[in-house]
């Protein structure tokens, strides 16, 4: 799964790494956040035709959402928080992310995402649906290379209709990031000790597009569902790198790059 990630770069980065030709500059900039919790506002890349524009070709725009999608049918917002990820396997399906499948998906730009190590039997325990992971050592995975981590997903308007049209909060824009199943070859860059995969971390990982795949990710003009599961194949073994880091991240009030050091081993107490 995908509940927490970083993302410190700045709009200025993000237009360079993904050929923004529109941003629509918020009155504050969403600051580096090293500790992005659902719920929070977070920078999104998506192609769409420009507000009240006599030409309708999109346009690939950095726009500013709310993480946790709230469907276009929803009666209130409330679910927001919970529909934080999709899984690849049944986005396509499922009555809340299938029309967004078919024609909303964007690109989540971060550094890398937490993920807590879960012993072996609570993690078949999760996967067959039976319990909920208790949290143990944190660890960040990013690509070994440096490069932005560009995750899959999907957005949604949502219309308050307690509020007149004119109202800055009449319109909800919010999604959600695609997750897969988790990688069971070797990491690029292991720690000394503990998870040799990412497998071995969790058994879901946030779907990572690499630019080879982005424009058409991107396209609204692609809508046939058919043509587009292949986009969610898994991107290459072999790209990640995990470590483990300080369990202040699991306290979502902490913020900050120190966050994203890396320990010499697990913390005393932990799984690993």
């Amino acid at each position: 799964m995908c509940g927490r990630y970083a993302s410190s770069r700045r709009p200025e980065d993000l237009a360079g790494i993904f050929e923004i030709q529109k941003w629509e500059e918020p009155e504050e900039e969403l600051a580096p956040d090293y500790n992005v919790a659902p719920t929070k506002e977070v920078y999104a890349v998506l192609d769409r035709p420009l507000k009240d524009a006599e030409d309708p070709a999109p346009v690939r725009q950095l726009r500013t959402l709310k993480w946790g999608l709230v469907p276009s049918w929803s009666k209130t917002p409330e679910g927001g928080a919970r529909m934080i990820n999709a899984r690849a396997e049944t986005v396509h399906e499922k009555p809340s992310y299938r029309r967004a499948f078919a024609a909303r998906r964007c690109l989540l730009p971060a550094d890398g995402y937490y993920e807590w190590v879960t012993a072996p039997e609570e993690r078949q325990l999760e996967v067959e649906g039976k319990k909920k992971r208790s949290r143990k050592q944190p660890y960040f995975v990013t690509p070994a290379d440096g490069s932005v981590f560009a995750m899959a997903g999907l957005y949604e308007f949502w219309r308050d209709k307690t509020l007149p049209d004119e109202h800055p909060l009449a319109w909800w824009v919010t999604c959600t990031v695609i997750t897969t199943e988790a990688e069971t070859t070797p990491l690029a860059v292991a720690p000394a000790e503990g998870p040799r995969s990412l497998a071995d971390i969790h058994p879901r990982m946030p779907l990572m597009l690499t630019p080879d795949r982005w424009d058409a990710w991107l396209d609204p003009s692609r809508t046939d569902v058919e043509e587009l599961r292949p986009l969610l194949e898994p991107p290459p073994a072999g790209l990640m790198r995990a470590y483990p880091v300080s369990t202040a991240v699991s306290n979502v009030r902490n913020n900050g790059p120190e966050l994203l050091k890396e320990l010499d081993g697990p913390e005393e107490g932990t799984l690993f």
